[in-house]
C-alpha cells in the first residue's frame, strides 16, 4: 500500500498528529550520489537531507543484531526470537542489567565502528569540506511499541551553544523504520525559525554568567524543549510536519536550528525501534567541550 494511502495514529507526548493531516507532509528523499554542491544547496535551504540508502544495508543490520543479543539477557526481547527482528516481551524482567548493557553499548568498539563507518567518513569530509571531528557523546536510543515518552520539539543547537553552529546532526534508522514505528519528524522550514529563536535567546541570555548562557536548562529556555504540543507548534508558525518510512541504510543529516522531534511507536509486531544520533563538524571549528566525552544519564545535556 503507497504511503500516502494508507491510514496510521501518530502521537507524540499525548498529542495526535494525524488528527491534523494538514499539518502533516512528507519529508522528500535525496539521492546521496548527486553532486555535492547540490546537496550543500539543498541542506542549505532545506535545513535537511535524508541520503537514502547512504549506508551498507547489510552493516547497519549487523549492529542491530549485536545490539539486541547483548539485551536478549536482560528480558527485552521475546524469549526465542531473533535478535535482529527485536520483538519487545512486553517487559523488561531484568531492568538493571538492561541499563549495564546500554550503557555499554555506548562504548563498544562496534559502535565506534559505525559511527565511523567509511560511507559517513567520505560524506562529512567532503560536505564539510576538511578535516572532520565526531562528537565523542553519542547516543543509542531504542524505543519500544506503545511507550508514550516521546522527545519534544527542540533544535540541537540548544545543547551545543559551547562550540560552533556548523555542524551536522545525523539521525540514523538501525533497521527499518516506517512511520508507524515513529522516528524523527522534521517541523518544514524551521532551520530559519530555529536560527531566529536562538538569536532571540542569545540576547535573553547576555547577562546569565558564560556557564548558565550556554545550558540549555537556564532561566531563559524549558529544559531545552520549545513544547510538547506539536500540532500547536504546527498551527502557530503555518507550519507541518514531515514524517517518512525511513529505511534501513538511510541516513537524515540535519542543522544545528531544524526543529525535530519523535512520535510513539505503534508497530504492530511489536518491534523495537532502534537508532542513534551522532554529529559531525569541521576540526578546525570551536568544539563544544561538553560534548568530548561518553554520554551517561545526568550529564545535563
Amino acid at each position: 500500500m503507497s504511503t500516502r494511502m494508507r491510514e496510521f495514529t501518530l502521537m507524540s507526548n499525548g498529542y495526535q498528529l494525524s488528527q491534523t493531516p494538514q499539518r502533516l507532509g512528507w519529508l522528500e528523499p535525496t539521492d546521496p550520489t548527486l553532486p555535492m554542491e547540490q546537496l550543500r544547496q539543498k541542506y542549505r535551504a532545506d535545513g535537511y537531507l535524508w541520503l537514502k540508502g547512504i549506508l551498507n544495508r547489510e552493516a547497519v543490520q549487523a549492529f542491530r543484531r549485536r545490539f539486541f543479543a547483548a539485551m536478549q539477557a536482560s528480558g527485552l526481547l521475546t524469549a526465542g526470537s531473533d535478535p535482529e527482528e527485536g520483538i519487545y516481551s512486553g517487559e523488561t524482567t531484568h531492568k538493571e542489567l538492561a541499563h549495564r548493557i546500554f550503557m555499554e553499548a555506548h562504548r563498544w568498539s562496534e559502535y565506534e565502528a559505525f559511527c565511523t563507518a567509511p560511507e559517513i567518513v567520505r560524506f562529512y569530509a567532503e560536505f564539510l569540506g576538511g578535516e572532520i571531528y565526531l562528537h565523542k557523546r553519542k547516543l543509542i536510543r531504542y524505543n519500544v511499541p506503545g511507550d508514550a515518552r516521546t522527545t519534544g520539539a527542540h533544535y540541537d543547537l540548544v545543547y551545543l551553544r559551547g562550540g560552533t553552529d556548523r555542524l551536522c546532526s545525523s539521525w540514523i534508522p538501525i533497521g527499518d523504520i516506517p512511520v508507524e514505528m515513529g522516528g524523527l519528524t522534521y517541523l518544514q522550514g524551521s532551520d530559519a525559525w530555529g536560527r531566529k529563536m536562538e538569536a532571540e535567546f542569545s540576547r535573553q541570555n547576555a547577562d546569565l554568567s558564560p556557564e548558565e548562557r550556554i545550558s540549555a536548562y537556564n532561566k531563559n529556555m524549558r529544559e531545552g524543549w520549545l513544547t510538547n504540543d506539536l500540532p500547536e507548534l504546527a498551527e502557530r508558525v503555518n507550519s507541518r510536519w514531515l514524517i517518512a518510512d525511513y529505511a534501513c541504510g538511510d541516513m537524515v543529516v540535519h542543522s544545528p536550528y531544524m526543529i525535530h522531534a519523535a512520535t510513539v511507536n505503534y508497530n504492530s509486531e511489536q518491534r523495537i525501534r532502534l537508532s542513534t544520533d551522532i554529529r559531525y563538524q569541521r576540526k578546525d571549528d570551536a568544539i563544544d567541550m561538553r560534548w568530548t566525552n561518553h554520554w551517561y544519564p545526568g550529564d545535563k545535556l
